[in-house]
């Protein structure tokens, strides 16, 4: 039986620096299973590249010289609705880490990581996980949380009610941290109802992701934020 080829992860590196962008570029084409789509400097060429080549993941920096990466964020989620986008960033501001991750961004990858970090991030991220720091998460749950409080948003009962003991289960285990892989064998059964359990739960819930679901999980007390 021939195993059918897993398509690479298609990156777009946006960065107004070009040492940067050929240093992201080698150390990412090195890697099995991804491969550079393109590559952009400032807003315009980043916006047109994601339209045209419809990447995977985006690289992200927020500083972009003349333009704000922050900016962009909401802009690729027209330009690419399938795309992840990974904010990599010197800047130390947590207030503008979680303003990127409120926008729409699925991981944050500090500057001064080691490539491997990069590249595990660009992997989970792929995968539909989140990459941020547990006190990121928190803020950014705690952001979200006030300002729910302050639009009254009508209890989530209902749709909490439609979810199945298994489904509230899996919710836990995300909430902890656990891969689909792992949440298979603690719960003894395949990834691939795994994921079937996480498409049910992303309808009911009506959340895009899993990084809505933590955000959703933790504010309804279906799992415990990190602490």
């Amino acid at each position: 039986m021939v195993t059918p080829a897993v398509e690479p992860i298609r990156v777009l590196l946006v960065d107004d620096h070009a040492v940067v962008r050929a240093g992201l570029r080698m150390i990412i084409q090195s890697r099995d299973g991804m491969t550079i789509v393109g590559e952009a400097g400032n807003r315009d060429d980043a916006l047109a590249l994601a339209a045209s080549e419809n990447p995977n993941v985006i690289l992200l920096d927020l500083d972009l010289g003349g333009d704000s990466g922050i900016n962009l964020i909401s802009e690729f989620a027209a330009a690419a609705v399938d795309a992840r986008i990974i904010v990599l960033t010197g800047l130390r501001d947590q207030d503008v880490h979680r303003q990127a991750v409120l926008l729409g961004a699925m991981g944050i990858v500090k500057k001064e990581k080691a490539a491997e970090v990069l590249i595990t991030a660009i992997e989970r991220v792929n995968a539909g996980e989140a990459w941020l720091d547990p006190s990121l998460m928190a803020g950014v749950l705690g952001e979200m949380t006030r300002s729910n409080k302050a639009k009254k948003i009508d209890p989530e009962a209902e749709k909490i009610a439609t979810l199945t003991n298994r489904e509230r289960e899996v919710i836990a285990l995300v909430g902890e941290g656990i891969k689909s892989k792992e949440i298979a064998g603690r719960l003894f059964i395949s990834e691939t109802t795994v994921r079937h359990h996480l498409t049910s739960i992303f309808d009911k819930l009506e959340v895009a992701d899993r990084v809505e679901l933590l955000i959703y999980a933790y504010r309804h007390g279906l799992a415990s934020p990190p602490k």
